[in-house]
């Protein structure tokens, strides 16, 4: 049976794992790799002592599907509610967005709307098999159960079984949205686990890259060093540290 690891074991690994995963970023030039092995709660305090504000989704959003973590590029979509759209317009948009979404980029929906469901099961399927890797829905979902099967996962406000044939329908992609006090940009990355879901600015990087986190933080929390190269880890030493903070092991 293997001794169970201490925390700084679990800590040397979680560097060594970096490494690696810093080294496919430098080959692919894409920070999902790493920021896949990150979660919510660390990138929030290490942006937060940035001095960054509005980039925390509001806690509204949920993972309605599975509850899987997604990191990525964002690829926006915006829509609107058009009650005397003829269905076969706003199905033809809806066709268009599938058509258009990026692989390797999570689908970002403003949807302006209370009402319909802006993700379900053949869209989720299209999606998949373009390698979209989930959908950020500031909105509602449906077919639920089939998006479970398929392991998709979904962050949503509330799920309803109305569509958006006639009513609703996408009217920009790939464009600046907002969704509560957060404005999303193309360029930007995303990341969304159990705790909620988290915008990294795109135009915020150059300047955070020539700043570290204030060491006064209330939590000692550091990021660990496959953190995208703009949030700076914050090298904590287990002796001698005016916060008393630890290193914190990142997940598997």
């Amino acid at each position: 049976m293997a001794a169970k690891r201490s925390p700084l074991e679990m800590a040397r690994a979680a560097s060594a794992s970096a490494r690696a995963a810093a080294d496919m970023l430098q080959k692919t030039e894409d920070l999902s790799p790493r920021l896949a092995m990150l979660y919510t709660g660390v990138v929030h305090d290490v942006m937060r002592g940035m001095g960054l504000t509005d980039f925390t989704l509001p806690h509204t959003l949920h993972p309605v599907t599975v509850a899987r973590t997604i990191a990525g590029p964002v690829f926006t979509v915006r829509g609107k509610v058009s009650p005397m759209a003829e269905p076969h317009d706003t199905l033809l948009a809806w066709t268009g967005f599938l058509s258009k979404a990026k692989s390797g980029h999570v689908v970002v929906i403003a949807a302006n709307d209370e009402e319909v469901a802006h993700m379900g099961e053949l869209s989720g399927e299209t999606l998949v098999r373009k390698g979209v890797p989930g959908v950020i829905a500031d909105g509602g979902c449906r077919d639920v159960e089939f998006l479970i099967e398929m392991g998709f996962p979904v962050y949503a406000r509330y799920a309803t079984p109305r569509d958006i044939v006639g009513y609703w329908m996408v009217d920009a992609m790939d464009v600046p949205i907002k969704i509560g006090p957060v404005s999303i940009a193309p360029q930007d990355y995303l990341l969304a686990d159990r705790d909620g879901i988290i915008v990294l600015p795109a135009q915020k990087r150059p300047k955070s890259c020539r700043r570290q986190p204030s060491r006064s933080a209330p939590r000692a929390r550091s990021a660990p060093r496959f953190c995208p190269a703009w949030i700076r880890r914050r090298r904590i030493s287990s002796s001698g540290s005016s916060s008393g903070g630890r290193e914190v092991p990142t997940r598997s």
